[in-house]
């Protein structure tokens, strides 16, 4: 058996990372157990011409097809949205686009103004501080000012350049009259904090071989270390074990040799993603907790919100950036709130990309029926190869019970835990939302003389937002953990990731995932008198 410890972090990703920089002042030691390994940027598919290839395998968004020992499989075969994650110190920040938004003031309080869903037990105002904080910690490129938002500091980093893509969206939506910005991206504008700035060595997913997209490997992990928290990779958690008091009192886990290993704790947080962490609770059964730790709600799991996504692309006679720079270089949000006059409440964010890589162009219009085999080819295909713009609606998704997280009967990961097994349907009102945005996006594009005007929704592969499966809120039979991510049943155990989310708003989760977490840490560090108790 391992020595006791104060604090153990399950997960070193986004959350995971920034809960224990927070919480390492307070000199108590912690230890972060983590599945995956250290990346190496020098095996990033960036610093290879296959990269793209390297898309569709080892380094592919969807862990069943990647496959590396550091997965887990995930059954998601009841859902027209795949789970896409990332199991490794840096978590999913490593497979990330860096497009880094803020939920609205208006996310928190859905229930007051639409009716729907409910409120959230914190506001913006809340948690605007610790935005800032990671805004500084993950170095944020962005534009202060937007009309769409409260006003804030500015962001470290001046925002990406428009390029050739942006500036042609720019106008189109200026010809419509719609509200749109330069996006809030975790990518270098400048040289930030030991990171060189981006000089576009290519897509931003997979991985970042340069170092200028902020991945928590090389943002808060280094500082967390250095202040004294030790993180053992390659070690898989079983179940969070609990004492004859109720309390959780430590982890099974496997370590890098497959052997089982027990290390106790006097405080537990779970940082394993909106998927992972109801997992990880309804395998840690007992006596005292039958139906999974910290689910005496029975809402474990439940309520899961994915975002899903509409694309909307099409071709202009200028060139554009393709994928020679940062995928995600404007926003809008013209239709982000609830509108009367819609036949949908809550609303969906517009982001813009630039363009896709050659294979990508060549196999997505080919099997779009726009690139013809034969004499044709070679020409059809210098029109469509980087002369792409495209548009993505990112759409709210309101919880509904029925979509949810349970474990798997017979899949198993490599170390013969159950796997999740995902349930999932997309809402009435979310399929309106995407059909009034794929409308939209294909108003934009005619204004940019774009032809050949394609649709994927929703993208199959674009569950990258995994969350709501352990809600926060302060009524214990309609939430997971209480308004500072404090488990209701188990006093020691905290939750830090996207699971926690009551709303999913219609942005990318990232920022306000870590706005939380350093949140929960400053609360536990404020009453860190009866945390133990």
């Amino acid at each position: 058996m391992n020595d006791p410890v104060d604090v153990l972090i399950i997960g070193a990703g986004a959350s995971g990372a920034a809960v224990a920089w927070s919480l390492a002042e307070t000199k108590m030691h912690i230890v972060c157990l983590e599945q995956g390994g250290w990346m190496n940027p020098a095996a990033y598919p960036s610093t290879g011409r296959d990269w793209e290839a390297r898309f569709y395998g080892d380094y592919s968004p969807s862990p069943n097809i990647r496959a590396r020992p550091e997965d887990y499989p995930i059954n998601d075969d009841n859902s027209p949205i795949k789970v896409v994650n990332f199991n490794g110190v840096g978590g999913s920040t490593i497979m990330y686009t860096a497009h880094f938004p803020r939920l609205h003031p208006s996310d928190f309080r859905v229930k007051t103004l639409d009716g729907v869903a409910d409120d959230w037990p914190i506001d913006y105002e809340t948690l605007a501080p610790f935005f800032a904080e990671n805004d500084r910690m993950m170095g944020v490129s962005g534009l202060s000012g937007d009309p769409a938002f409260p006003p804030r500091e500015p962001p470290p980093m001046p925002p990406l350049p428009l390029g050739k893509s942006g500036a042609l969206l720019g106008k189109a939506m200026n010809k419509l009259g719609w509200h749109w910005w330069p996006s809030d991206t975790t990518v270098a504008t400048v040289d930030y904090e030991g990171r060189a700035r981006c000089i576009n060595l290519g897509h931003c997913t997979p991985g970042c071989a340069q170092g200028a997209k902020a991945s928590t490997d090389i943002t808060y992990w280094p500082a967390a270390l250095r202040a004294g928290v030790e993180l053992r990779t390659h070690c898989r958690v079983r179940e969070i074990t609990t004492n004859a008091h109720g309390m959780a009192s430590g982890v099974v886990y496997y370590d890098k040799d497959g052997v089982e290993q027990f290390q106790p704790a006097e405080v537990v947080v779970i940082a394993c993603n909106g998927i992972g962490t109801p997992r990880l609770l309804l395998n840690s059964t007992s006596g005292r907790f039958p139906n999974g730790l910290a689910n005496s709600s029975g809402l474990v799991g439940k309520n899961l919100m994915f975002h899903p996504y509409a694309q909307i692309y099409g071709y202009v006679e200028e060139e554009t950036d393709s994928n020679r720079a940062p995928p995600t270089c404007l926003w809008s949000k013209e239709f982000y709130d609830t509108d009367l006059s819609r036949d949908f409440v809550r609303g969906y964010a517009i982001q813009f990309g630039r363009g896709a890589g050659p294979i990508m162009e060549a196999v997505m219009s080919e099997a779009k029926g726009i690139l013809p085999w034969g004499a044709d080819h070679h020409r059809v295909f210098r029109k469509l190869n980087g002369h792409r713009l495209q548009l993505a609606a990112i759409c709210e998704d309101l919880p509904e019970e029925h979509n949810r997280v349970t474990l798997d009967p017979i899949l198993k990961d490599s170390h013969g835990i159950p796997a999740p097994r995902v349930d999932y349907t997309i809402s009435a009102n979310s399929a309106k939302m995407m059909e009034h945005g794929i409308a939209r996006a294909k108003e934009v594009l005619r204004a940019a003389g774009a032809s050949d005007i394609c649709v994927n929704s929703p993208i199959l592969y674009g569950g990258w937002h995994l969350l709501g499966t352990a809600r926060m809120g302060t009524d214990p039979d309609r939430s997971v953990v209480n308004e500072w991510g404090r488990s209701h049943d188990v006093k020691n155990l905290f939750i830090v990731d996207g699971s926690v989310f009551v709303t999913s708003g219609g942005v990318n989760p990232t920022s306000t995932i870590q706005a939380i977490a350093l949140y929960v840490a400053d609360q536990m560090k404020q009453r860190l008198a009866n945390l133990f108790d």
